[in-house]
């Protein structure tokens, strides 16, 4: 491979025509920089210049290796440039997160998008356990998990909270216990954890472990109330789930004696610096999710 500050002197002296004021040019010896360009004739095995005293003249390699020389430099300097930037509105941002937190904030991030051409949102819709190993092993920028996470190198921030919600068909009254039971609930992966939460803390006909029959469901956060709101059964979602259904006349949100929230984690890796687009998609985030 070819030595970059060897090429670099030699494309220099080509440029200015005359060893002593390449020397002054690069902050080197006469001497040095003929050694350069004999090591990279060395190094090629072929000459590069016709000397005529203190005059000098190109071969046909050494021509060749100006001509492409000077593009190959002039792209490591630009990538060195850029490698150096640290845009704020331009690159690639991963994002993962529950369903629920999603529904809010996925369309807020792709407004972003929309203002700014150069900034690329990957979403990624994931249960709490993938997102931490996501977020371990480099495949995403930043996570949201509603779940402290079990990982070291996962660093985590509280940065909100998100009220759970009993939802029934439009029809229900006053929720009973009675009426739960003969409802049926309508299940989704987060389903077992949300019933223990916020109908534990409220029905003290509640018992860990036991269950509700199952009347359906889904793995999709978007279709979990489609049964609800055709009278198939209740179910407890995120306040962000329940929010973007669109037929909310169908459905009914019953407000318990005891509200229960979920706090929202933001996860980044622990030993990854923070670039500037991921901290602007982290405050937006945070504006959106409080």
């Amino acid at each position: 491979m070819i030595n970059p500050f060897w090429l670099r002197t030699f494309c220099t002296l080509v440029e200015v025509g005359h060893f002593t004021r390449t020397a002054e040019k690069l902050n080197m010896t006469q001497s040095g920089v003929s050694q350069q360009v004999r090591k990279l004739e060395e190094q090629i095995g072929t000459s590069l210049l016709l000397r005529q005293g203190k005059q000098f003249m190109l071969t046909d390699a050494g021509d060749r290796l100006y001509q492409e020389g000077r593009e190959l430099l002039k792209g490591l300097s630009e990538l060195e440039k850029g490698l150096g930037e640290d845009p704020k509105f331009e690159g690639v941002v991963r994002v993962a997160s529950p369903g629920s937190v999603g529904l809010k904030l996925y369309q807020q991030l792709l407004l972003l998008q929309q203002r700014h051409s150069k900034l690329i949102i990957h979403y990624r819709f994931a249960p709490n356990q993938e997102i931490e190993k996501l977020v371990a092993e480099h495949k995403v920028d930043l996570g949201f998990m509603t779940r402290l996470s079990s990982l070291k190198d996962v660093h985590i921030k509280p940065i909100g909270q998100e009220e759970l919600l009993l939802v029934t068909p439009h029809t229900t009254h006053d929720a009973s216990w009675n009426e739960l039971q003969q409802l049926g609930f309508i299940d989704h992966p987060d389903g077992d954890y949300h019933v223990r939460l916020l109908i534990g803390a409220n029905y003290p006909e509640f018992e860990e472990g036991k269950v509700f029959k199952r009347t359906g469901f889904s793995n999709q956060i978007s279709l979990i109330l489609e049964p609800v709101a055709m009278g198939l059964g209740f179910t407890v979602l995120p306040r962000h789930a329940v929010g973007a259904f669109s037929k909310p006349n169908s459905i009914k949100v019953h407000r318990l004696a005891e509200p229960v929230s979920e706090t929202l984690y933001l996860c980044t890796h622990s030993q990854k610096r923070i670039p500037n687009r991921v901290k602007m998609v982290i405050e937006e985030a945070e504006k959106t999710l409080r």
